[in-house]
């Protein structure tokens, strides 16, 4: 769904999709104009668009441990064998991490501002030893086919996102059709 919810984004958004482009054709260029995985290591700001895409519209909602040893969270004691629930949207959403948490900003994933933020407030793929092993796979995919898109194609939004109708089960995805334009460059 990360996807299909950065193209979304990038439509609505046409001055973050055309900075996206003008980056994406550089590296491009450089590259005898392929996007090879070391031209996809270059895409800093497609990447931050991305994250940022999966701040907002994570593909799960929560993520379940059980804890195998007591835990204290402030003065409330969690014992052993307790299974947690983390809520993802809401972690990724709570303005006390992320100032304006509805909008769309990929500068919030500026590596200055990365540095000075808890690790574990933005998890869209787990976070610790089980975390998802196909996260950077996955990472390449969504450059490659995004990266590809915005180089050949603008993007013009038909159907809006706030207008979007999400609907919960084993991921979070979209309940109705969405539509966007795709007009070649």
């Amino acid at each position: 769904m990360a996807m299909t919810f950065a193209i979304l984004l990038l439509a609505e958004h046409k001055d973050v999709q055309d900075c996206v482009r003008t980056e994406v054709n550089a590296v491009m260029e450089k590259n005898g104009g392929k996007l090879t995985v070391t031209a996809l290591q270059n895409l800093s700001y497609l990447e931050r668009c991305l994250k940022e895409t999966m701040r907002l519209y994570p593909s799960v909602l929560l993520i379940t441990r059980t804890l195998v040893e007591d835990v204290m969270l402030k003065s409330y004691l969690v014992p052993a064998g307790v299974e947690l629930y983390i809520d993802i949207l809401s972690l990724h959403k709570n303005p006390e991490f992320w100032p304006n948490p509805e909008v769309f900003d990929p500068d919030r994933f500026l590596p200055e501002l990365v540095q000075n933020r808890h690790p574990f407030v933005y998890i869209p793929f787990s976070a610790g030893s089980r975390n998802c092993i196909g996260q950077r796979f996955a990472m390449m995919e969504l450059k490659t086919v995004i990266g590809t898109l915005v180089h050949n194609l603008y993007l013009e939004p038909i159907d809006h996102l706030k207008d979007c109708r999400c609907v919960a089960d084993l991921l979070i995805r979209i309940g109705q059709p969405m539509r966007v334009k795709f007009i070649p460059i």
